[in-house]
């Protein structure tokens, strides 16, 4: 192959890549439709390419479908009513300045996109309490870190989500990672005979998106490439 060629060829898997990772975004409606079996195992061997500290590849993953995801659903949105929340990890970032901006936001681009005001409160407690319905999706996928672990192993889980988001787009579906999921891991565990020692990190809601939902025409902003990334020379 010529050295033209080959530049060419890199063009078209660099624009491909680009178009892939624009696709991915937090998707907040889902069809009932279920991912096939097939599909399913196809996505996530794929995901399993995710690089890792020391490659050890420390995510431990449940995928949760039919009738399973279903009492699961029942369970967390009932405790979630009634305040019963455990958590393996502190929810205690704080966003300041910038940080805060970009989370107000990304917030008002939903909430603008569902047709809810900001003196609403009752509908963006309704908006918010569909995270514990999984957003409609007909299958969630749980990421625990084992216990021992800290935040570096913790980013790796981050890099193997990004995989799997990546995947699951290529593969034509949609998904949403969700920290809300984090807040019921005692229950989970539970419900799903995960063992003590894996700590409950976030669940990834996914499916065929509904493209008619007024949620999934919200698109969020991403900052300016001299916002995040220096290139230093000398």
């Amino acid at each position: 192959m010529s050295e033209a060629a080959i530049a060419q060829t890199d063009v078209l898997s660099g624009e491909q890549f680009r178009a892939l990772v624009s696709e991915r975004r937090s998707v907040r409606a889902f069809l009932e439709q279920p991912v096939s079996d097939a599909l399913l195992h196809s996505v996530f061997d794929a995901a399993q390419q995710a690089p890792s500290n020391c490659n050890t590849q420390p995510w431990q993953v449940a995928v949760v479908s039919g009738a399973a995801k279903e009492r699961l659903k029942a369970r967390i949105s009932g405790d979630f009513l009634q305040g019963k929340m455990t958590m393996d990890f502190p929810y205690d970032g704080k966003y300041e300045g910038v940080y805060k901006e970009r989370q107000y936001d990304a917030a008002r681009q939903l909430y603008d996109a569902l047709g809810i005001s900001r003196e609403d409160k009752a509908a963006r407690g309704e908006a918010f309490y569909r995270n514990f319905e999984f957003f409609g999706a007909p299958h969630v996928a749980f990421v625990f870190l084992p216990e021992n672990f800290g935040i570096r192993e913790a980013a790796d889980l981050g890099m193997y989500a990004q995989n799997l988001m990546l995947s699951m787009s290529a593969h034509g579906l949609a998904s949403c990672p969700q920290t809300a999921l984090s807040f019921f891991a005692d229950q989970i565990r539970e419900e799903l005979a995960i063992a003590d020692s894996n700590k409950l990190l976030f669940g990834i809601s996914f499916g065929y998106e509904d493209r008619a939902h007024p949620a999934n025409s919200c698109r969020t902003d991403r900052a300016a490439l001299d916002s995040a990334v220096q290139f230093i020379t000398e």
